[in-house]
């Protein structure tokens, strides 16, 4: 594991264009954290968090993901606070379509009309023009695809956002998204111990897909002193959760690792992550447990 001088570490992952346009460094950082107990309220130490935002800019992070509902509104607002007037090229992406009725609460409202809201409000807490990805958070079963779906194609065509992507959705949900409107990325649940996307993923990598894996550093027993996480990361010199994230950078081009913290020690052991170097048999073995 090895750091460069002539460079941010974020680097050191490679890059990926989302939306074959934006080119983004593929370790980004997720704000989901940047909240209260519960992703809700403000955070016990609002200042650190704004430092753990500037930080990772200086570490090389250009895509930041974030939602409406983390919060709700604080994570945007607070990146506002900490980096506006944004560099040029920072990429961030938002979600609408889940309310929050408490702590620990996440209902979906795909209604065409609380989506546009909600871009609307991101838009002003967020001090942007133009989103540059907006993602769906939950497709509302209640609501028809083509409504909310709809409603981002108009939010797009006013100059609103740029690209639109979808989170938590099926291969098949993603084949249907795509026959009303190109998608940029998807977001899902995924990680070493979590693979129930693997579909996805594929379809992602074979069709230039941005793939977002939330949740990246779940590693479970994986990790245990003596395990096969734990084993590879003494040999890198690296931590288990390191480990989880180089993995992920390997497994795919198309994979853009969120991990997210609230403390700026834990955004640079995180960003530590884009430097380690895995072997196929390490990445495939990892793979396989």
């Amino acid at each position: 594991m090895t750091d460069t001088s002539d460079q941010p570490i974020a680097a050191a992952s490679g890059t990926f264009d989302i939306g074959g346009e934006l080119t983004v460094h593929r370790l980004g950082f997720g704000a989901m954290r940047l909240t209260g107990p519960g992703i809700w309220g403000e955070p016990d130490d609002p200042d650190e968090c704004r430092r753990v935002l500037r930080r990772a800019v200086e570490l090389g992070v250009n895509f930041i993901d974030t939602a409406n509902s983390y919060g709700p509104e604080v994570s945007e607002r607070l990146i506002a606070e900490a980096l506006h007037p944004y560099p040029d090229d920072l990429v961030i992406a938002t979600k609408a379509g889940l309310e929050r009725p408490g702590p620990g609460q996440w209902v979906p409202n795909g209604d065409p009309e609380y989506l546009k809201s909600e871009c609307e409000g991101s838009l002003r807490r967020l001090r942007l023009d133009c989103i540059p990805l907006f993602q769906l958070h939950r497709i509302d079963r209640n609501v028809p695809l083509e409504e909310q779906i709809g409603a981002l194609i108009e939010l797009r065509d006013e100059g609103k956002i740029r690209f639109i992507g979808l989170s938590e959705v099926s291969v098949s949900q993603l084949d249907e998204v795509r026959g009303l409107t190109p998608v940029a990325t998807v977001q899902n649940r995924y990680n070493l111990v979590d693979r129930s996307a693997e579909p996805v993923v594929a379809a992602c990598q074979r069709d230039g897909m941005g793939f977002i894996p939330w949740f990246p550093l779940k590693t479970g027993a994986l990790a245990d002193p003596g395990g096969p996480l734990a084993t590879v990361a003494e040999r890198h010199g690296a931590t288990p959760a390191q480990l989880a994230l180089a993995w992920l950078l390997h497994r795919s081009p198309v994979m853009l690792p969120i991990p997210g913290t609230s403390k700026v020690d834990h955004v640079e052991g995180n960003m530590q992550a884009a430097a380690i170097e895995l072997s196929d048999e390490e990445v495939a073995a990892l793979g396989d447990v």
